[in-house]
């Protein structure tokens, strides 16, 4: 797990307090100490010069970091920067690799979440790329959830832990999206079965007829943005996982059109009170182009479909 930042000189902490201090403020659980305190622990250097280079597509970084992350405490020592330019790759860093955080709050600390945990990475094959995928986009989206609301409930956190678990199905090999002929349609179906499938699984688990119930609707509604809080924060979560985890990988594999509707889709996911944490994200340069340019045209983003 991913426990510690490690700095060279901690004291360029006080080039850029308000920064390092909304680092806290969103990442509680990550200690930000000098390199000696790695001693004991897993530690990875990543050279933040490299990280901002104009070109440079976070993508390439996953294997390592993801790689380093079986340790059981994982510290990052970030080499290469001062000030605001080490407290903005802090925060990127953080939060692209957020899924190996693991935060939790009382509503996730209950035995019951350890097995539903447990269960949730038994259903995932990793050595197949695309499940691997899905899986850390999982991981991904339960933290962003507790990001944005860190009191969120037993049920809101499960429907993020499995709302896409019906690709395991569809597309543990391949993506079919893009054949879609309606991607609204499609993505409905997908949540339905997804939310049969959780039901099942918790059922199993012997979680609470209520709890069932109530992450039944989310996972079924999660592709659909509504008035209930729950089910916004979990578009939100899911939207921001795309673009902060997800979308370097989504450009690789899909045709330039349908990432461009892709991008469209999800940043009308996204409500707009929350578009200005993209700034804090480190996209691929041809990801930022097509956000960009879509926010330029279409500031609030009439919903668009996907194929």
């Amino acid at each position: 797990m991913l426990r510690r930042l490690l700095l060279s000189e901690v004291d360029t902490i006080s080039e850029a307090r308000e920064e390092w201090a909304l680092l806290a403020e969103e990442f509680p659980t990550v200690d930000v100490l000098p390199l000696a305190s790695g001693e004991g622990t897993q530690v990875l250097c990543l050279d933040v010069e490299e990280w901002q280079a104009p070109g440079f597509d976070p993508f390439t970084w996953d294997p390592r970091v993801f790689a380093a992350a079986g340790a059981e405490c994982l510290s990052l020592h970030l080499v290469g920067a001062r000030g605001k330019a080490l407290a903005r790759a802090a925060m990127e860093l953080l939060t692209r690799y957020q899924g190996l955080i693991g935060r939790r709050n009382t509503a996730s600390s209950a035995d019951v979440f350890d097995r539903i945990l447990e269960r949730h990475r038994a259903l995932h094959d990793l050595a197949k790329p695309l499940v691997r995928a899905d899986y850390q986009h999982a991981l991904d989206t339960w933290q962003w959830v507790l990001r944005l609301e860190p009191r969120a409930d037993l049920a809101v956190q499960v429907a993020a832990l499995f709302h896409d678990v019906e690709r395991l199905l569809s597309e543990a090999d391949a993506r079919v999206e893009h054949k879609a002929e309606n991607y609204q349609i499609f993505k409905d179906a997908h949540a339905a079965l997804g939310a049969e499938l959780t039901c099942a699984l918790l059922e199993e688990l012997q979680v609470d007829d209520t709890t069932c119930e109530r992450v039944r609707w989310l996972v079924t509604r999660h592709e659909r943005p509504g008035e209930d809080m729950a089910l916004t924060l979990i578009n939100d979560a899911d939207a921001l996982s795309f673009f902060s985890l997800n979308s370097s990988g989504f450009v690789r594999y899909f045709s330039p059109e349908h990432t461009r509707r892709k991008v469209a889709y999800t940043l009308a996911r996204l409500r707009p009170e929350q578009r200005p944490r993209l700034e804090r994200v480190r996209l691929a340069p041809s990801v930022r182009a097509l956000v960009d340019a879509h926010l330029l045209e279409a500031p609030l983003g009439a919903r668009e479909g996907a194929a």
